[in-house]
Formats: C-alpha cells, structure tokens, sequence
C-alpha cells in the first residue's frame, strides 16, 4: 500500500509492505510491538544555482586578527601592502547593534586582508594577517 506523508511541508510517499493482518499475526508470535517501516528518504535537493568564490586561504605566517565575537563588517580601513601602527582601525565590525572598532595589535604591514565589506564573521573568525 502506497500513502502520501506531508512532513514539515514536504510531501513524502509511503509504501507498507504488510498488511494489518500480518502486523497483527507477527505481534502476537514476537509479544513484541511491531516495527514501523522505514521512512522514505526525502528527495535530493536540487543542486545549487551558483556557488560563491571560494575565500582566499588565510596566510600561516604572522599575526591574525581574529573576530572578538560574531558580526557583520560594515568598514575595511585597510589593504594589502599597508603599514599600520598598534592601535590603527583595520576594521569596523558590527555586533549587537554596536560599531566595534577592530584594531592593529602590533606594528607591521598588511599581508592579507581576509574579509570584504558585508562580510558575516564568527568568533575566532581571522579578519587579517599582519606580517
């Protein structure tokens, strides 16, 4: 017997292979309750429309400045290539409904700026790489 299961807004087709008979003679020979038959598996999604370019890997080398929390970048202040000081602004990274400033920790150049404006971040996430 074939039925049609709407699950979560997913239609699903069904099919039980034993009657109610049979599912009642096999629970009184086992005085076990019967099993439930498989689920059908749900289709395959269709494949993506586009995929997005794959992010630059991040540089092992040097210093990363990584997300204090997860945000948006709403600002990048700086590119490859640039010398900033301790403390400069490298980005503007907003959280909660708050502007937070990311800033240099240490002295160097700019090796490789790993986010772009707009940019959703976790924690942990590096932003850039200073050398």
């Amino acid at each position: 017997m074939k039925y049609r299961v709407t699950l979560n807004g997913k239609v699903y087709e069904v099919e039980v292979s034993q009657t109610s008979a049979e599912l009642v003679n096999t629970y009184r020979a086992s005085s076990a309750p019967p099993t439930a038959p498989a689920p059908a598996p749900s289709p395959a999604a269709p494949p993506p429309v586009a995929s997005a370019p794959a992010a630059p890997a991040p540089v092992t080398s040097g210093t990363q400045v990584l997300a204090p929390m997860p945000g948006t970048i709403l600002a990048v202040n700086v590119s490859a290539g640039q010398e900033v000081r301790a403390g400069d602004i490298l980005l503007v990274l907003e959280a909660m409904k708050m502007e937070n400033e990311i800033v240099a920790p240490v002295d160097g150049i700019v090796m490789q700026v790993i986010v772009d404006k707009g940019s959703n971040v976790d924690t942990d996430a590096p932003l850039v790489v200073l050398g």
